[in-house]
């Protein structure tokens, strides 16, 4: 067999997925507010400090009540007060006796059911009539119903999401233990870039990569340093030695290959990087680099992606949240999904990640392939929602099913 596909020294997809997870150290942890705490991973169990609800309250807006009857209908009540949400109930009902309440309100010793207002009959200014029968306890919250005090709200690891930082505000959680976020700089590598449409006419190309990274690391939730370095030796090496200090990741884009002006590789050893891996029997992205610098407790990691734009798309999308999720302690293997596709694809002699459109019809998932896969184009991105895995050196029909990503927006 020959090229490229048969290079010597190109790992698998899954080596190098595995090495990402493994290899790095998990950064420490920090205490923060909890409204600063979305989309950051717990790094501590958290435990309800309260009931929920925290008392006994009304489910609606009605009339609390107490009786020992057991047929209410008809039933006539002498109302003694009203009880808003948020005040106290002073009040204890006596049998015959009820208290106008609103939806949250605190109910009153003695209640022993609450009727919603629209099965009460108002016969007076101090006397209502039921309509119908309830049973005992009837629309009441109970103390603890939820959450009860010390009960398991959030695990260790778990993400907190939109929800998660609501339902926890609700039992007043007031601050989070958190795993650090990953400070993360991004040298974009390259004499090439065009500043103007006029730039074009000189051989050079408008920036996709930077925009790119900026937009998908926001999107993950992480604000970054983005930096433009010449393909220059002294340059890059200059950054590293900088970068290596300040930041936990390094990404860059270009100069991993084995071209005269592919200096990322060399410039990291120079700097005190040592190689995790270098290429993997994938397209697009091959000459994807990974390395690792220690000193003390510090480490700092290099990401190397190609310069070609849909390699670092695909290559983030995979590996770079891969490598952000392990420094938050995030190691689980990524949960493809599996789809049919819907038409014949060929071979190839390298593990592709095709960018296709996923669908759901007549209850399946489906799976298009889009045209223009090239690793220099991203016009289908506007299409994409997904990345499937393509198997190595196998001709593909219509109905076969595959392992997928959806990616991030």
């Amino acid at each position: 067999m020959s090229g490229c596909g048969a290079e010597k020294g190109l790992i698998s997809i899954d080596e190098a997925l595995t090495l990402m997870r493994s290899t790095p150290q998990t950064l420490m942890t920090e205490t923060l507010p909890l409204g600063e705490c979305l989309n950051r991973y717990l790094a501590q169990d958290v435990f309800s400090p309260v009931d929920l609800p925290s008392f006994s309250q009304s489910a609606v807006d009605g009339y609390a009540l107490h009786t020992t009857a057991e047929q209410l209908q008809d039933s006539v009540f002498h109302v003694i007060g009203e009880i808003k949400a948020g005040s106290d109930a002073e009040h204890r009902l006596l049998d015959g006796q009820a208290i106008r309440i609103f939806t949250g309100g605190k109910v009153p010793e003695g209640t022993t059911h609450v009727a919603r207002q629209e099965i009460v009959a108002i016969e007076s200014d101090q006397k209502i009539r039921l309509v119908e029968h309830i049973k005992p306890q009837a629309d009441i919250r109970f103390t603890g119903e939820e959450v009860q005090l010390g009960q398991t709200l959030a695990e260790v690891d778990q993400k907190i999401n939109i929800g998660g930082l609501a339902a926890l505000s609700m039992a007043g959680v007031q601050q989070l233990n958190v795993f650090k976020i990953p400070k993360v700089a991004v040298v974009i590598t390259g004499d090439e870039v065009a500043e103007t449409p006029d730039d074009l006419k000189a051989g050079k190309v408008f920036d996709a990569n930077g925009p790119l990274l900026k937009a998908w690391f926001k999107d993950y939730g992480l604000e970054v340093e983005i930096l433009h370095i010449a393909d220059e030796a002294s340059l890059v090496t200059q950054c590293f030695e900088r970068l290596k200090q300040q930041f936990d990741v390094i990404i860059t884009t270009g100069g991993v290959s084995v071209g005269d002006y592919d200096f990322v590789r060399p410039c990291a050893f120079e700097t005190g990087f040592e190689q995790i891996f270098w290429k993997v029997k994938q397209k697009p992205g091959k000459p994807l680099f990974f390395a690792e610098y220690k000193h003390n407790l510090h480490h700092c990691y290099l990401l190397g992606l190609p310069g070609n734009p849909a390699a670092v798309y695909v290559s983030m999308q995979v590996y770079g949240k891969v490598l952000l999720d392990a420094l938050q302690n995030q190691r689980q293997d990524i949960q493809w999904f599996n789809g049919i596709l819907t038409h014949d694809l060929k071979s190839d002699a390298r593990e592709r990640f095709l960018r296709m459109h996923a669908y759901f019809e007549h209850g399946q998932l489906k799976l298009k392939s889009l045209t223009k896969q090239q690793s220099h184009m991203l016009s289908n991105l506007m299409q994409a929602n997904c990345l499937v895995r393509i198997p190595a050196n196998e001709m593909l029909e219509a109905g076969r099913e595959l392992s997928g990503l959806f990616i991030i927006s």
